[in-house]
Formats: C-alpha cells, sequence, structure tokens
C-alpha cells in the first residue's frame, strides 16, 4: 500500500470547493494525470455517483473507474477507484476557514496487484510528485486567476485559411481546445440567467451545466409539452428543474414583448442573457405579423429581446453578460440590411439563417460598445458543428456527410456556460467564441461589410419592427 497525503489553502468558500471537487468530471481541469473525465450515472452528484477518468501512464494510459462513497456537503468526499494495476481510495475532507478560505486536505491509499508492489516501490517517488502537482493545480482552480481570453498562436494561424479553421468546427476541434483551457470554477450560485431554447440540443445541455453551477435559471420555450418534458429531464440529471418557466413563441414579436413586461414584472434583475433560440427553415413562411419567420426568430426576436430588457441588465455590482448564439454558417455571407429579409421567390433556408447570424454577429459587436457603460458585456459565440436534433431535421444531408466528427450537444454549448460562467469573461466584450477562444469574424474578405451596412442595422431592425402588424407593440 502507498500512501499520499497533501494539504492546500484556497480563498474560496467551503460550499464552493466542494461543489467543484466533487464533480469528477472536474479533475481534467486540475490533475496533473487526468485527460479525459466522464459521469457515468444519470441524476445529481452524491453517493453512489460513477465517473470514469483516463490517465497517461507513460506513453499510453490507464483508465479507472471510481464511485463516491461518501458524500457529506461541505465536509467530506470520499471515492474508491478501480483500474488496471492498483486500486485507490481518496478521501477528501474541507475545513472552512472564514467566508472565502477554505483548507483542503487529501489522503490517496494506492493498493496495487499482486506482483507489482516491488514495481510500485520503484515509481513512488513519482507518484508522490505527480500528488503534489496534482493538489497545486487544484490551488490554482479554486484561485480562479485567469487572465483575459485571447486566441492561441496556432488559432491565430489556423484562422487565416478557410480548410484550417473548419477544422476546427469539429470533434477534433474541441478536444484540441480542451488541452489548453483554464479551470472554470467560478461559482454562480443565485445568479440569474435567462436562456432562450432550453428545450433540446445546445440549450437543453447549457440548462443542465447551468443547473449544476447552482444558477437561479428562467427558460423560454415555446411548447408546454415540451417545456413539461423539459422540466422533467432537467430534474432526473441535475435534481433540480429550472426555477421559472416562460411560454412564448420567439418567432412573434408580439410574444416578445409580453415575455419582456412579464419578467419587469417580476422585478428580477438578469446577471446573464443567452439568446439561444433558433431553427433553420427550409421552406419559405411568413409569421402571422407578416415577416419572414427566419428574420424574425433569428435577429428581430434577439434584438427585441435584448433591448427591452436592457433596464433588468444594466448597472450591475459585477459584469452583465449577454450571449449570442450564432452559427458557423455565417462565414458564408456578408451583411446586406436589404437582404435580411428574403423574399418567396430567392428564398434560401440555409442563406437565410446565415444571413441573420451575421447581422446578430454585428450587433453583438454594435452593443458591447454602446453598453460598455452600463457594466455589461456583450459577446457571441457559435457551436462548431454539433449533432443536434436541429442539425438532424434541417440539414440531413449535412449530418449524413460529417456525422462521424459532429460535436455532441454539450461539446457544443461549452462555450456558451463557459461565457456565462467563467470569471475571465468579465474582461473581455464584442468578440465572437469557439472553444473559450476569440476567433476571427471573417474568414474570407469578400464577407467583410461595409462600415454605412454596421451603422445602418440598428436603423433598419427598428424600421423594420414598426411595420409588423403588431396587435400590441409592447
Amino acid at each position: 500500500m502507498m500512501i499520499l497525503t497533501e494539504t492546500i489553502e484556497v480563498p474560496r468558500s467551503v460550499k464552493s470547493c466542494f461543489r467543484y471537487v466533487a464533480d469528477f468530471r472536474t479533475t481534467v481541469e486540475w490533475d496533473a494525470t487526468a485527460i479525459e473525465a466522464h459521469k457515468l450515472t444519470s441524476g445529481p452528484v452524491d453517493e453512489g455517483t460513477q465517473f470514469s477518468v483516463r490517465c497517461k501512464a507513460g506513453r499510453g494510459h490507464l483508465d479507472l473507474a471510481y464511485k463516491i462513497t461518501e458524500f457529506t456537503p461541505w465536509q467530506c468526499l470520499a471515492l474508491e477507484g478501480r483500474g488496471r494495476w492498483f486500486s485507490v481510495k481518496d478521501v477528501i475532507t474541507f475545513e472552512s476557514l472564514g467566508d472565502d478560505l477554505t483548507r483542503i486536505h487529501y489522503v490517496a491509499e494506492f493498493t496495487f496487484r499482486r506482483g507489482l508492489q516491488r514495481l510500485a516501490k520503484r515509481f513512488e517517488p513519482g507518484f508522490r510528485k505527480m500528488g503534489r502537482a496534482s493538489l497545486k493545480g487544484l490551488a490554482r482552480a479554486l484561485t480562479d486567476d485567469n487572465p483575459p481570453p485571447k486566441a492561441s498562436q496556432d488559432t491565430l494561424k489556423r484562422d487565416r485559411k478557410l480548410a484550417t479553421a473548419l477544422t476546427c468546427f469539429t470533434r477534433y476541434g474541441y478536444r484540441r481546445g480542451q488541452k489548453i483551457w483554464q479551470p472554470m470554477t467560478a461559482d454562480i450560485t443565485g445568479k440569474h440567467v435567462v436562456l432562450t431554447g432550453a428545450n433540446a440540443g445546445l440549450g437543453f445541455s447549457t440548462a443542465v451545466s447551468l443547473l449544476e453551477a447552482g444558477a437561479t435559471l428562467t427558460v423560454v420555450v415555446r411548447d408546454p409539452a415540451k417545456a413539461a418534458d423539459m422540466q422533467r429531464a432537467l430534474k432526473a440529471e441535475t435534481g433540480r428543474e429550472a426555477d421559472h418557466v416562460e411560454l412564448a413563441d420567439l418567432s412573434l414579436l408580439a410574444e416578445v414583448s409580453k415575455l419582456c413586461e412579464r419578467l419587469h414584472a417580476r422585478g428580477q434583475s438578469i446577471d446573464v442573457l443567452i439568446n439561444n433560440a433558433g431553427a433553420l427553415f427550409n421552406d419559405y413562411a411568413q409569421t402571422e405579423e407578416g415577416i419572414q419567420r427566419s428574420a424574425a426568430l433569428l435577429l428581430l426576436s434577439p434584438w427585441k429581446l435584448t433591448e427591452s430588457l436592457l433596464p433588468l441588465l444594466k448597472d450591475h455590482a459585477h459584469p452583465a453578460r449577454i450571449i449570442n448564439v450564432v452559427s458557423g454558417g455565417m462565414y458564408t455571407q456578408k451583411l446586406r440590411c436589404d437582404e435580411l429579409v428574403m423574399t418567396s421567390d430567392k428564398y434560401n433556408g440555409s442563406v437565410a439563417y446565415a444571413r441573420a447570424k451575421r447581422a446578430l454577429t454585428v450587433l453583438t459587436e454594435l452593443w458591447a460598445e454602446a453598453w460598455a457603460d452600463h457594466n455589461i458585456v456583450v459577446n457571441s459565440m457559435h457551436p462548431g458543428w454539433a449533432d443536434t436534433p436541429g442539425v438532424q431535421t434541417a440539414l440531413p444531408g449535412f449530418r449524413r456527410v460529417t456525422k462521424r466528427v459532429l460535436r455532441s450537444p454539450a461539446e457544443g454549448a461549452d462555450t456558451i456556460v463557459w461565457l456565462a460562467r467563467a470569471s475571465e469573461v468579465d474582461q473581455v466584450s464584442g468578440k465572437l467564441f469557439l472553444d473559450r477562444e476569440p476567433r476571427t469574424t471573417h474568414l474570407r474578405l469578400r464577407t467583410q461589410e461595409r462600415p454605412e451596412e454596421r451603422t445602418r442595422l440598428l436603423d433598419w431592425l427598428t424600421e423594420t419592427y414598426s411595420t409588423l402588424h403588431l396587435s400590441d407593440k409592447g
């Protein structure tokens, strides 16, 4: 048997420390050897929760199966891990030394398979070195003093060519990003997040992660039956339901206005607004308000929602955040305000989608500049190529060709969660992100918009809204 012990003190509350460490998926952020970690059981993290952790072992890797054997909130966490060469018992205790200071004591007992004891003795100094490195990594993670996000030199190089930039959209791009990420440990317990389009795909994965992180979550969905299914699924996965469910068809601007009225009447300030709702419509159609539905849902709706909720977002003690979910498809289009609403004879669903997302990317930049004095950061993100229900329905041919390299919805949603949660995001505004890195907004010079089009966009939105056939202008 080999016993390793380490003790650290970190400037975080004991509850925040416990929550972070108990979810053993975070080991990839601080453990010196962990390269991959997954939660194997459904439901909230608790006694009996199982994880798989892949660790570096020389030139290869070692897989460990972990199970939580003791779960005493804010005090003690114990796990048993089993691998091919050894088993390990981890006991982690937490002691509050004040509101923002915690002592963490880590004990690991390794039991090696028969015949490997001598070999283990030989490698004991290396084990102890890795143990110290891991706890130092945990201390750095919980100190949460990350620098402002910036693109790596490799990313800047990749974004110079279309082909290399597109490879970053795949699951392999996501895994590449993981290798350089800073830990995401910020505690958002009690922070109020408003999330649109939460019942499936990226939105549902985002909702799961935010509930696990302790956020107070308001979700906006269209269909009551899907809302009920969503709540049951969230409860099963996290032990929590969304705190508030608002029903609204966001393709109808009158419903957007009524939604804003309800949120204002509630009087709850908003810390994070995530404009995620969207769909790609292959067939041309107008809403009952007389506007082509892609432009209505993907552009006019998030514009109206965000502008109307501004009083609930501005002038907080800590920066509020607005996150606009766009798409890599916007790289194919140039902002031309006269072409944002397509006619039936020229309609192409993918083009309409991409144009709206291009406009939303520009709108992100305009808002960031306009609202900086109100202590609001505004950023956009695109999820790469994720295998969501929307892609399966609207782009079956694309999915058939790219299926092997598509990301999971959770991988696609990761940057949304990071933009909502990570402390370093307070230091940057007006950027487009992919895999937690700021990325270029143009991969081809021909998609660069003219300055007059940027200036015109807000006027175009206001003018177009004023022409709609609304029963309630809001």
